[in-house]
């Protein structure tokens, strides 16, 4: 698990990757995207690290989400859902 500012400066700034070529990107100013892969897309909205390893985004479709950001022991970057869905992202 993560604390508030080690997440946040991990992710801060990043695009992380899934395996299936989904991407989120954290911008440097809170603003936050998803893009679908094979350009499915793209949602848009803004981030919020929280103090238990949790980033929470409101999108600006009025849905929000917090998702759970955790490291597997090959120090590989998971993300977990609120229904505890798991989704490993690409080194």
């Amino acid at each position: 698990m993560f604390d508030q500012t080690s997440l946040d400066l991990r992710l801060r700034g990043a695009t992380i990757t899934f395996f299936d070529d989904g991407q989120s990107r954290f911008f440097e100013d809170g603003r936050y995207t998803y893009t679908y892969a094979n350009d499915g897309g793209t949602g848009y909205g803004y981030f919020t690290v929280m103090q238990d390893s949790t980033i929470c985004i409101e999108f600006v479709t009025g849905f929000s989400r917090c998702d759970l950001y955790v490291t597997d022991d090959r120090g590989r970057l998971i993300v977990i859902t609120a229904s505890g869905d798991r989704f490993p992202t690409r080194p």
